[in-house]
């Protein structure tokens, strides 16, 4: 069987209990099957375990439930996990709308959708997940409808923008972090 993974991350430095709700429901696990995922992992931070021990008799509609509290290695090889290989289709990443995650998801060049916490003291995130949506680089996804922000996404994939245009077709990496932030920030020689 082709595995299909839907990944979500909450980060790291706030909670976002509201994101792990809404992935967690009902209508969004009966939106993964008829998308035809097969697994659902969680990065679910220091709070979220809890919310795996409840969900008790939703149905899961065949869906594989894993979840983690926090990597120290970071989210990379989670976020590859949702890439196109010999056993799995193209899956998806959800995440809150964290610079770090953002970047992270868009340089491995998945379909990306990102929801704002709207909660946060002087949130800069529903700006930046407008901006990167209208952009075409990723899906701008609602706590109250994640499952058409998901049908979305598959629609998005066909038409994924690159993150970052390579434009002067040097490795940044040759020059250490300098290059790397030249290069996101759009310094080109």
């Amino acid at each position: 069987m082709v595995q299909k993974i839907c990944f979500v991350t909450i980060g790291a430095t706030a909670s976002f209990d509201q994101l792990l709700q809404a992935v967690l429901s009902g209508a969004f696990f009966q939106a993964l099957e008829a998308l035809k995922y097969t697994h659902l992992l969680l990065q679910y931070g220091k709070n979220g375990k809890r919310f795996l021990e409840e969900l008790g008799k939703i149905n899961r509609h065949g869906i594989e439930i894993s979840g983690f509290d926090f990597n120290t290695k970071g989210l990379g090889q989670e976020m590859w996990s949702t890439k196109a290989a010999k056993d799995r289709a193209e899956g998806v990443v959800i995440s809150h709308a964290g610079s770090g995650s953002i970047l992270d998801a868009l340089r491995i060049r998945v379909p990306l959708i990102v929801v704002p916490n709207t909660s946060l003291l002087h949130n800069h995130q529903v700006e930046l997940a407008e901006e990167l949506s209208k952009q075409g680089y990723l899906v701008h996804g609602h706590l109250d409808d994640l499952p058409s922000a998901l049908r979305e996404s598959e629609a998005h994939r066909k038409k994924l923008q690159a993150w970052p245009p390579n434009n002067h077709g040097a490795d940044p990496s040759g020059r250490g972090l300098a290059g790397v932030m030249d290069e996101e920030m759009g310094f080109y020689d």
